[in-house]
């Protein structure tokens, strides 16, 4: 089910950047992950045995050489020659190894799959629970694109990185220990002298990763920056059409990809001169292998069969070197998207439950608001000693010029904010002694942005309540005046809404996000620029219906045009923060203050339009 207008002008995915604490990022997710213990140990077991295996084949199959070489000796002077049986044993031997070592690794690589793919089933799911446990300022303050590229760019690195670097990193290790072993079991001399190659290799790999680090981490930015750029453009594609900025949306991306570009090439050349200069620096380890082992195999010291051997594993040993330093690539990778993971987890959260809770059974709607203090910044107080008492079963109007704090009061009502001090009541009892999820269910909130998503139109209506039947979603429908509309469209209320909601208008929208709202049937409405989507006598129509559904219910709704709600119970005028006005429609002409002022402003520019 995708969500609408959830993509603004901030959207965007941007990738994780460098770790700023790398060993603690990996202790996170570490900690998260030993709920695998037992699969972990299963992993590691079955890789080592892979591994091990692996690295005994060279050495029984040098045996087999040494067994050709030492029959076509035999065979020249005039001996028995080659014994194929032994071979053929020695062959099957080392068959039967190579085979046992893959089923281990095909295992320990289904295992890991499993626990990567778990890991980041288990962080999307926190992430989707942690955002309905998280203070609205939080999404206030943060781009949607940010929050979404957490739940995809950053989990999805995390699992790749994971499921690649853990088993990499065990056989990695398990190679260059075994590998060394099995060197000095055949000749130290010779060992030594291919270590040689080990500083060499260490220093150019330092060197390659010191210089391609930044700007691995300068790619995964400016991937999240061009991502972000193309959701925007996407998105706001009519606006850019219609204000002629083609030209400077295509300056903007070419100057965000021109720096993906640059960061993305020299990272990858860095990364890319790791095969070739590993591939130089171990010819020139078999070289020395080759000469030294012809050297002792004349003395006698070795068997000609251990060259062979010895050569394999010289070139087996140069290989988790080269993968130790991909890994620790992947380890960066993995760090630093854990790390904007586990930030976001960690985040503050705001209680959605109190000791004691107030039930919200038998309430009526009545709501007081006792000198409200608010500001989104403590600092900044932007509602000031705001009061009102409202009657259960009351139209209340919220007026006032852009800024002034009309939604502002509502978002206090519902919880989405607490107050600064002060206090809102809901007959009598005080909003904070509810828990959060049940005081919303008194609640049908109608928005100026309407929120439809991908599915029928019948699921879309029947989501201001679940176990609706059919019939209660068409009674709502009627009430709303959407029910003829529906009935034109192709399938009815089973026509499937698309995914951006293009197949339908604004103002169809709107009566649907009403219907929706009529069938939830709350205590408490509130109605913010519900209708501002709609032609004049569309609106009318929704009037009427609304008027219906605000009988014996509470009702809060914000309108800047003030004809909408001449017939209110309760006029609350406000500005910068403060209600400077209030009482009936007739009641605050005949004040002729600033409700006035506001009302004949919108008459004036009306005929003015009309002539």
């Amino acid at each position: 089910m995708s969500r609408h207008g959830m993509k603004g002008p901030h959207g965007g995915m941007r990738g994780g950047a460098k770790a700023k604490d790398f060993k603690g990022s990996l202790k996170k997710l570490v900690k998260y992950m030993s709920v695998y213990k037992v699969q972990m140990l299963f992993v590691a077991v079955f890789a080592v045995c892979g591994t091990v295996f692996n690295i005994v084949g060279p050495k029984i199959l040098g045996k087999a050489t040494t067994e050709i070489f030492n029959g076509l000796v035999s065979k020249v002077s005039g001996g028995s020659g080659m014994d194929f049986g032994k071979i053929g044993q020695i062959l099957l031997i080392t068959l039967g190894l190579y085979v046992v070592s893959a089923l281990c690794s095909f295992i320990q690589g289904m295992i890991m799959t499993g626990i990567s793919q778990k890991t980041t089933y288990r962080l999307r799911k926190d992430i989707t629970e942690k955002v309905n446990r998280m203070p609205m300022d939080y999404f206030d303050t943060k781009p949607v694109g940010e929050v979404l590229s957490r739940v995809t760019n950053d989990v999805d690195t995390l699992g790749q990185s994971l499921n690649q670097s853990a088993t990499q990193l065990i056989t990695s290790v398990t190679t260059l220990i075994g590998v060394l072993v099995m060197m000095l079991s055949i000749s130290p001399l010779m060992t030594v002298v291919a270590l040689l190659i080990l500083p060499i290799s260490v220093g150019l790999i330092s060197f390659v990763m010191k210089h391609s680090q930044k700007y691995f981490s300068g790619q995964q930015e400016y991937l999240g920056n061009v991502n972000g750029q193309v959701e925007e453009v996407y998105s706001g594609h009519n606006v850019i059409k219609a204000f002629n900025k083609e030209d400077d949306v295509i300056r903007e991306f070419d100057r965000t990809n021109d720096k993906l570009y640059e960061s993305a090439w020299k990272s990858q050349f860095f990364s890319g001169m790791m095969m070739p200069v590993m591939q130089f620096v171990g010819n020139l380890g078999y070289v020395g292998v080759a000469i030294l082992g012809g050297f002792l195999a004349i003395k006698k010291t070795i068997e000609v069969g251990d060259i062979q051997s010895f050569i394999q594993y010289v070139r087996n040993f140069t290989q988790p070197i080269q993968q130790v330093a991909q890994v620790t690539n992947m380890l960066q990778l993995a760090a630093a998207s854990s790390e904007r993971v586990f930030e976001f987890l960690e985040e503050k959260e705001e209680d959605q439950t109190v000791e004691h809770p107030v039930s919200v059974e038998g309430l009526h709607g009545n709501v007081q608001f006792e000198n409200v203090h608010f500001g989104y910044n403590p600092e900044k107080i932007i509602i000031n000693d705001f009061s009102a008492n409202v009657k259960e079963g009351q139209k209340i109007a919220i007026v006032g010029p852009t800024g002034a704090g009309k939604t502002t009061m509502i978002k206090l009502l519902m919880r989405f904010y607490d107050v600064n001090s002060g206090s809102i009541k809901i007959d009598g009892h005080d909003v904070r002694d509810f828990n959060r999820s049940e005081l919303r269910e008194m609640f049908g909130m109608v928005l100026q942005d309407t929120w439809l998503f991908h599915g029928t139109i019948m699921d879309n209506i029947r989501y201001g309540k679940l176990d609706a039947t059919e019939e209660e979603v068409i009674q709502a429908a009627k009430a709303a005046h959407v029910h003829r509309f529906v009935q034109t469209l192709p399938g009815g209320y089973q026509m499937e809404i698309n995914e951006e909601a293009t197949n339908i208008s604004q103002g169809q929208k709107q009566l649907l996000t009403i219907a929706r709202a009529i069938l939830a049937d709350p205590k408490i409405l509130i109605l913010d620029e519900a209708t501002s989507s709609v032609d004049t006598r569309t609106e009318v129509r929704i009037q009427k219906a609304m008027d219906n559904l605000m009988k014996g219910r509470t009702s809060f709704v914000i309108a800047h045009r003030l004809s909408t709600i001449r017939d209110a119970d309760l006029i609350l005028v406000m500005k910068d923060g403060d209600i400077i006005e209030q009482g009936t429609h007739t009641q605050l002409l005949a004040q002729n203050g600033f409700y006035a002022e506001l009302y004949n402003s919108q008459f004036e520019s009306t005929d003015q339009t009309c002539a």
